[in-house]
Protein backbone atom coordinates (compact mmCIF):
# COMPACT_ATOMS: atom_id res chain seq x y z
CA UNK A 1 0.00 0.00 0.00
CA UNK A 2 1.10 3.31 -0.93
CA UNK A 3 1.43 6.27 2.15
CA UNK A 4 -1.51 7.66 2.71
CA UNK A 5 -0.44 11.16 2.83
CA UNK A 6 1.14 10.57 -0.69
CA UNK A 7 -0.69 12.65 -3.37
CA UNK A 8 -2.13 16.44 -3.35
CA UNK A 9 -2.37 17.74 -0.26
CA UNK A 10 -1.96 14.50 1.50
CA UNK A 11 -5.03 12.26 2.38
CA UNK A 12 -4.44 11.50 5.97
CA UNK A 13 -5.82 14.69 6.99
CA UNK A 14 -9.52 13.22 6.15
CA UNK A 15 -10.94 11.81 9.56
CA UNK A 16 -14.13 10.36 8.05
CA UNK A 17 -12.96 9.07 4.81
CA UNK A 18 -10.11 5.88 4.46
CA UNK A 19 -7.97 6.27 1.45
CA UNK A 20 -5.71 3.22 0.44
CA UNK A 21 -3.85 3.00 -2.84
CA UNK A 22 -1.86 -0.08 -3.59
CA UNK A 23 0.99 -0.56 -5.83
CA UNK A 24 -1.25 -1.25 -8.68
CA UNK A 25 -3.16 2.28 -8.68
CA UNK A 26 -5.97 0.63 -7.26
CA UNK A 27 -7.40 3.23 -4.55
CA UNK A 28 -10.22 2.20 -1.82
CA UNK A 29 -12.09 5.63 -0.46
CA UNK A 30 -13.87 3.83 2.36
CA UNK A 31 -16.57 5.97 4.03
CA UNK A 32 -16.00 5.29 7.87
CA UNK A 33 -18.27 5.98 10.52
CA UNK A 34 -19.44 2.24 11.15
CA UNK A 35 -21.08 3.21 14.34
CA UNK A 36 -23.43 5.33 12.45
CA UNK A 37 -24.00 3.01 9.38
CA UNK A 38 -21.58 5.90 7.82
CA UNK A 39 -24.31 8.61 7.79
CA UNK A 40 -23.30 11.25 6.06
CA UNK A 41 -22.76 14.63 8.75
CA UNK A 42 -21.25 17.67 8.00
CA UNK A 43 -17.48 16.21 8.53
CA UNK A 44 -17.84 13.87 6.29
CA UNK A 45 -19.78 16.18 3.60
CA UNK A 46 -17.22 18.34 3.11
CA UNK A 47 -14.74 15.63 2.76
CA UNK A 48 -16.65 13.97 -0.02
CA UNK A 49 -16.84 17.59 -1.83
CA UNK A 50 -12.96 17.64 -1.67
CA UNK A 51 -11.45 13.83 -2.31
CA UNK A 52 -12.77 13.13 -5.99
CA UNK A 53 -11.12 16.28 -7.06
CA UNK A 54 -7.48 15.55 -5.18
CA UNK A 55 -8.09 11.73 -6.56
CA UNK A 56 -8.01 13.31 -10.07
CA UNK A 57 -4.81 15.39 -9.36
CA UNK A 58 -3.19 12.02 -7.78
CA UNK A 59 -0.55 10.78 -10.58
CA UNK A 60 -0.67 7.43 -8.70
CA UNK A 61 -4.31 6.82 -8.79
CA UNK A 62 -5.61 5.10 -11.69
CA UNK A 63 -9.22 3.50 -10.26
CA UNK A 64 -11.39 4.27 -7.57
CA UNK A 65 -13.31 1.87 -5.52
CA UNK A 66 -15.38 4.03 -3.09
CA UNK A 67 -17.29 1.58 -0.42
CA UNK A 68 -18.35 1.53 3.27
CA UNK A 69 -16.69 0.60 6.51
CA UNK A 70 -18.94 -2.30 8.39
CA UNK A 71 -22.07 -3.34 7.64
CA UNK A 72 -23.44 -0.48 5.58
CA UNK A 73 -22.41 1.63 2.21
CA UNK A 74 -24.06 4.76 3.64
CA UNK A 75 -27.24 5.06 5.97
CA UNK A 76 -27.47 9.03 4.17
CA UNK A 77 -27.87 11.95 5.79
CA UNK A 78 -27.15 12.25 9.60
CA UNK A 79 -30.49 13.14 11.90
CA UNK A 80 -28.71 15.15 13.95
CA UNK A 81 -27.05 17.43 11.20
CA UNK A 82 -30.71 17.64 9.78
CA UNK A 83 -31.79 18.96 12.89
CA UNK A 84 -29.01 21.35 12.88
CA UNK A 85 -29.82 22.61 9.35
CA UNK A 86 -33.28 22.97 10.37
CA UNK A 87 -32.31 25.19 13.55
CA UNK A 88 -29.72 27.39 11.39
CA UNK A 89 -30.96 27.15 7.63
CA UNK A 90 -27.40 29.34 7.05
CA UNK A 91 -26.17 26.11 7.35
CA UNK A 92 -27.80 24.71 4.22
CA UNK A 93 -26.22 27.26 1.76
CA UNK A 94 -23.18 25.73 2.71
CA UNK A 95 -24.46 22.07 2.24
CA UNK A 96 -25.64 23.40 -1.16
CA UNK A 97 -21.97 23.99 -2.37
CA UNK A 98 -20.86 21.17 -1.38
CA UNK A 99 -23.95 19.23 -2.65
CA UNK A 100 -22.60 20.66 -6.59
CA UNK A 101 -19.21 19.92 -5.58
CA UNK A 102 -19.28 16.04 -4.61
CA UNK A 103 -21.72 15.48 -7.81
CA UNK A 104 -19.76 17.80 -10.47
CA UNK A 105 -16.51 16.26 -9.39
CA UNK A 106 -17.51 12.54 -9.49
CA UNK A 107 -18.67 13.54 -12.84
CA UNK A 108 -15.32 15.80 -13.82
CA UNK A 109 -13.17 12.57 -12.16
CA UNK A 110 -11.70 10.86 -15.02
CA UNK A 111 -10.60 7.86 -13.47
CA UNK A 112 -12.88 4.90 -13.04
CA UNK A 113 -14.96 5.01 -10.26
CA UNK A 114 -16.34 1.73 -9.13
CA UNK A 115 -18.76 1.53 -6.42
CA UNK A 116 -18.83 -1.41 -4.01
CA UNK A 117 -21.78 -1.26 -1.67
CA UNK A 118 -21.05 -3.54 0.86
CA UNK A 119 -24.41 -2.96 2.90
CA UNK A 120 -27.13 -0.57 2.49
CA UNK A 121 -26.86 2.34 0.40
CA UNK A 122 -29.50 4.89 1.00
CA UNK A 123 -30.75 8.54 0.14
CA UNK A 124 -27.56 10.44 -0.24
CA UNK A 125 -25.43 6.76 0.14
CA UNK A 126 -27.36 5.44 -3.03
CA UNK A 127 -26.97 9.17 -4.33
CA UNK A 128 -22.87 8.23 -4.18
CA UNK A 129 -22.77 4.82 -5.30
CA UNK A 130 -25.45 5.74 -8.65
CA UNK A 131 -22.82 8.37 -9.47
CA UNK A 132 -19.88 5.98 -10.00
CA UNK A 133 -19.23 4.60 -13.40
CA UNK A 134 -20.08 1.15 -12.34
CA UNK A 135 -22.25 -0.25 -9.43
CA UNK A 136 -21.20 -3.40 -7.19
CA UNK A 137 -23.51 -4.54 -4.74
CA UNK A 138 -23.96 -7.62 -1.83
CA UNK A 139 -26.77 -9.14 -3.17
CA UNK A 140 -28.16 -8.54 1.03
CA UNK A 141 -27.70 -4.81 -0.26
CA UNK A 142 -31.39 -2.17 -0.23
CA UNK A 143 -30.58 0.84 -2.11
CA UNK A 144 -33.17 3.45 -2.13
CA UNK A 145 -33.84 6.94 -2.12
CA UNK A 146 -36.14 8.12 0.68
CA UNK A 147 -35.81 12.35 0.52
CA UNK A 148 -39.40 12.68 0.44
CA UNK A 149 -39.79 10.43 3.69
CA UNK A 150 -37.75 12.72 5.98
CA UNK A 151 -39.92 15.72 3.90
CA UNK A 152 -36.94 17.11 1.63
CA UNK A 153 -36.67 16.79 -2.45
CA UNK A 154 -34.08 14.14 -3.60
CA UNK A 155 -32.03 17.10 -5.05
CA UNK A 156 -28.29 16.10 -4.26
CA UNK A 157 -28.26 14.35 -7.15
CA UNK A 158 -31.43 11.71 -7.23
CA UNK A 159 -33.20 13.49 -10.02
CA UNK A 160 -30.37 13.71 -12.16
CA UNK A 161 -28.57 10.16 -11.98
CA UNK A 162 -32.00 7.72 -11.19
CA UNK A 163 -33.96 8.92 -14.54
CA UNK A 164 -30.89 8.10 -17.01
CA UNK A 165 -30.39 4.69 -15.45
CA UNK A 166 -34.05 3.51 -15.17
CA UNK A 167 -35.88 6.33 -17.34
CA UNK A 168 -38.30 8.78 -15.41
CA UNK A 169 -41.32 6.57 -14.60
CA UNK A 170 -39.25 4.24 -12.58
CA UNK A 171 -37.21 7.22 -11.06
CA UNK A 172 -40.73 9.18 -10.43
CA UNK A 173 -42.10 6.03 -8.29
CA UNK A 174 -39.09 5.29 -6.49
CA UNK A 175 -38.22 8.90 -5.89
CA UNK A 176 -41.83 9.81 -4.98
CA UNK A 177 -42.73 6.86 -2.69
CA UNK A 178 -39.01 6.67 -1.19
CA UNK A 179 -39.43 2.55 -1.57
CA UNK A 180 -36.26 0.74 -1.35
CA UNK A 181 -34.88 -1.86 -3.97
CA UNK A 182 -33.14 -4.87 -3.26
CA UNK A 183 -30.31 -5.53 -5.07
CA UNK A 184 -31.25 -8.08 -7.39
CA UNK A 185 -33.77 -5.69 -8.41
CA UNK A 186 -31.78 -2.79 -8.87
CA UNK A 187 -29.74 -4.95 -11.06
CA UNK A 188 -32.59 -6.62 -12.62
CA UNK A 189 -34.03 -3.14 -13.66
CA UNK A 190 -30.25 -0.75 -14.53
CA UNK A 191 -30.30 0.63 -11.16
CA UNK A 192 -26.87 -1.20 -10.82
CA UNK A 193 -24.55 -3.01 -12.62
CA UNK A 194 -24.04 -6.30 -10.62
CA UNK A 195 -25.19 -7.46 -7.83
CA UNK A 196 -22.98 -10.48 -5.92
CA UNK A 197 -23.22 -12.47 -3.28
CA UNK A 198 -21.48 -11.56 -0.16
CA UNK A 199 -18.62 -13.98 -0.19
CA UNK A 200 -18.06 -12.84 -4.11
CA UNK A 201 -18.03 -8.97 -3.87
CA UNK A 202 -14.57 -8.48 -2.55
CA UNK A 203 -13.01 -10.49 -5.04
CA UNK A 204 -15.54 -9.04 -8.01
CA UNK A 205 -14.41 -5.81 -7.46
CA UNK A 206 -11.10 -6.15 -7.70
CA UNK A 207 -10.70 -8.14 -10.42
CA UNK A 208 -12.69 -5.94 -12.40
CA UNK A 209 -10.33 -2.64 -10.63
CA UNK A 210 -7.65 -4.56 -11.76
CA UNK A 211 -8.72 -5.11 -15.35
CA UNK A 212 -9.31 -1.33 -16.08
CA UNK A 213 -6.15 -0.41 -13.86
CA UNK A 214 -3.76 -2.54 -16.50
CA UNK A 215 -5.97 -1.12 -19.49
CA UNK A 216 -5.33 1.80 -21.70
CA UNK A 217 -5.70 4.58 -19.46
CA UNK A 218 -5.93 7.62 -21.55
CA UNK A 219 -8.39 5.43 -23.74
CA UNK A 220 -10.62 4.55 -20.56
CA UNK A 221 -10.24 8.00 -18.59
CA UNK A 222 -11.31 9.86 -21.91
CA UNK A 223 -13.82 7.26 -23.10
CA UNK A 224 -15.63 8.23 -19.53
CA UNK A 225 -15.18 11.64 -19.81
CA UNK A 226 -16.84 11.45 -23.26
CA UNK A 227 -20.06 9.45 -22.14
CA UNK A 228 -20.29 12.01 -18.69
CA UNK A 229 -21.14 15.23 -20.98
CA UNK A 230 -24.47 14.47 -21.42
CA UNK A 231 -24.91 13.53 -17.88
CA UNK A 232 -22.46 17.05 -16.41
CA UNK A 233 -24.74 19.07 -19.21
CA UNK A 234 -28.28 17.44 -16.90
CA UNK A 235 -26.48 18.46 -14.22
CA UNK A 236 -25.75 22.02 -14.55
CA UNK A 237 -29.14 21.89 -15.56
CA UNK A 238 -30.85 20.52 -13.01
CA UNK A 239 -29.04 20.91 -9.50
CA UNK A 240 -29.74 24.56 -8.94
CA UNK A 241 -33.30 24.51 -9.00
CA UNK A 242 -33.42 20.87 -7.32
CA UNK A 243 -31.03 22.06 -4.58
CA UNK A 244 -33.52 25.29 -4.65
CA UNK A 245 -36.66 23.45 -3.88
CA UNK A 246 -34.61 20.65 -1.51
CA UNK A 247 -33.69 24.37 0.54
CA UNK A 248 -37.58 25.23 0.56
CA UNK A 249 -38.11 21.88 2.19
CA UNK A 250 -35.49 22.13 4.70
CA UNK A 251 -37.87 25.01 6.14
CA UNK A 252 -41.37 22.87 5.95
CA UNK A 253 -42.84 21.76 8.99
CA UNK A 254 -43.05 18.04 7.18
CA UNK A 255 -39.28 18.00 7.27
CA UNK A 256 -39.51 18.71 11.10
CA UNK A 257 -41.86 16.19 11.78
CA UNK A 258 -39.89 13.62 9.83
CA UNK A 259 -36.78 14.39 11.88
CA UNK A 260 -38.38 14.40 15.14
CA UNK A 261 -40.73 10.84 14.41
CA UNK A 262 -37.16 9.61 13.97
CA UNK A 263 -35.50 10.73 16.62
CA UNK A 264 -38.65 9.59 19.00
CA UNK A 265 -38.76 6.51 16.92
CA UNK A 266 -42.44 6.92 15.57
CA UNK A 267 -43.97 7.07 11.95
CA UNK A 268 -44.24 11.06 10.98
CA UNK A 269 -47.43 12.74 10.62
CA UNK A 270 -47.51 14.45 7.69
CA UNK A 271 -49.52 17.81 7.09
Amino acid sequence: MANPDDGPGGYSRFEQLVVAIDSRGITTVTLNRPDKKNAVGVKMHTELALIFRELQRDPNVRVVILTGSGTAFSAGGDLEWMQEMIDDPSIFENTIREAKEIVFSMLDCDKPLIAKVNGHAIGLGATLALFCDVIFATSKARIGDPHVGVGLVAADGGAIIWPQLVGYARAKEFLMTGDPLSADEAARIGLINHSVIPERLDATVDAFALRLAGGAQKAIRWTKASINIGLRQLATAILDSALAYEALTNLSADHQEAVRAFREGRPPVFG
